[in-house]
């Protein structure tokens, strides 16, 4: 059997592994668009903190770790894919034979479209490339404009703040983190980082970038909203990531956001499957099939979708909507439909000078979705009430009461129902 795995992070790695030691006699080949060895994005920010060498952003330390397992590394990119002959063409020329495909190819940062974001010295932070580019501009006292304040970028943020730099952040949304925080808790997370130093500028769209800026160096940006324009050395762009499926285009395959996969992570054609940040599967949550682009998920979805293709029958339960942000010392997660859901009820309370917050979703007497900020007490067992649809009963008249009785209402609930 012949096992080609497009993509080297996370998702593909642990596949690999998996099916080699499901299939001890069967050919795997590993392909990365990088020149790198395998690595993860989410060590990145440490690199810049300069808290790691970048042999710690590697996912196996060991040099000879794939070669000890009989698995073929390529570096090379892969420019489509054709499932009626089962082949994988590559950019350079070459071709490959496959018995069973995995795509784990993963995101690639998006920028916006606005005029002279394309210039030299502007960069994304998604690669090894980028965050080496970075380090060497993101000197002390540089002037440094990042772009974006979602997930990634409050994590790139304090990698900048420890180099020393100028910092102002720009985002277009009222808040910090909007897809992933309410309005309390992303003006609060606003409101911590401006007190450490950091100019933060929300409700600001930038409309083009000029070089050199008015003092012969650098960029201006020219902004619309809380600001008019910005000077900056570096401009650093986190504004979003999507899956990367351009190469399947033409391939049969069903996609929508990413590809589309059942409960066995295969896709819509026989014998090739999909995991990581492109897999789109069951957010058992909404009920509704999903990304999450999150880095355990890809490791679980990598590891399912491998076992399938070596032949056993595993369903991937599906993943929750779940994210844990460290802005500077502030812990915020936000978990299932934090948002809310229409009828549904919620609670919250708020200790706006602790920087501590929690907000309750219910859909009758279901937890749906919650957010809290400055509360880590509350992480693992929140996930759990959620996960578990559990009937909370009289334990959610409780819970708007006073939402921070998480524990025992878990621990109430549960047993109540048998658990």
């Amino acid at each position: 059997m012949r096992y080609v795995i497009i993509g080297a992070g996370p998702a593909g790695v642990v596949a690999a592994e998996t099916l080699r030691s499901r299939d001890p006699g069967g050919e795997i080949f590993l392909i990365g668009d990088e020149p790198e060895p395998a690595y993860s994005r989410m060590a990145i920010p440490y690199l810049l903190a300069e808290q790691i060498e970048e042999s710690g952003t590697h996912l196996r330390h060991d040099p000879n770790h794939f070669e000890g397992l009989d698995i073929h590394r390529k570096h090379e990119r892969v420019k489509r894919v054709d499932t009626g002959s089962g082949r994988v063409i590559l950019a350079q020329g070459g071709e490959m034979e496959y018995d069973r495909l995995l795509l784990a190819s993963g995101s690639r940062a998006v920028s916006p479209p606005i005029d002279g974001l394309d210039q030299p010295g502007i960069h994304h932070c998604w690669t090894l490339a980028d965050a080496r580019n970075i380090a060497e501009h993101a000197v002390t006292g540089a002037r440094v404009v990042l772009m974006g304040a979602g997930f990634i970028g409050c994590i790139i943020m304090e990698s900048l703040v420890k180099r020393g730099v100028e910092l102002t952040v720009v985002e277009m949304g009222d808040r910090m983190v909007p897809r992933m925080m309410d309005q309390v808790a992303g003006n609060l997370i606003k409101q911590w980082c401006i007190e450490r130093g950091v100019d933060v500028r929300t409700s600001t769209r930038v409309l083009s970038v000029e070089k050199p800026g008015p003092d012969g160096t650098g960029f201006l940006l020219r902004c619309e909203g809380a600001v008019e324009s910005l000077q900056a050395d570096l401009i650093v762009v986190a504004t979003g990531v999507v899956p990367a499926i351009e190469y399947l285009e033409g391939s049969g395959l069903e996609t929508a956001t990413g590809v589309l996969v059942d409960e066995q992570l295969q896709t819509s054609v026989a014998g090739v499957y999909a995991a990581g940040d492109l897999c789109e599967g069951f957010d058992w949550s909404t009920g509704e099939r999903s990304v999450n682009a999150i880095q355990p998920a890809a490791v679980e979805t990598g590891r399912i979708a491998a076992l399938n293709m070596s032949g056993a029958e595993i369903p991937y339960k599906g993943g929750l909507g779940m994210n844990v942000l460290d802005t500077m010392g502030l812990i915020s997660t936000s978990y299932g439909r934090w948002m809310g859901m229409e009828g549904g009820d919620s609670a919250s309370l708020l200790d706006q000078e602790g920087y501590r917050y929690i907000n309750l979703q219910f859909q009758e007497d279901l937890l749906v979705g919650a957010i809290t900020l400055g509360m880590t007490e509350h992480v693992g067992v929140l996930r759990g009430l959620i996960q578990s649809r559990v009937r909370l009963g009289l334990w959610k008249q409780r819970l708007l009461d006073d939402p921070t009785k998480i524990m025992e209402a878990y621990l109430g609930s549960t047993q109540l129902n048998g658990q």
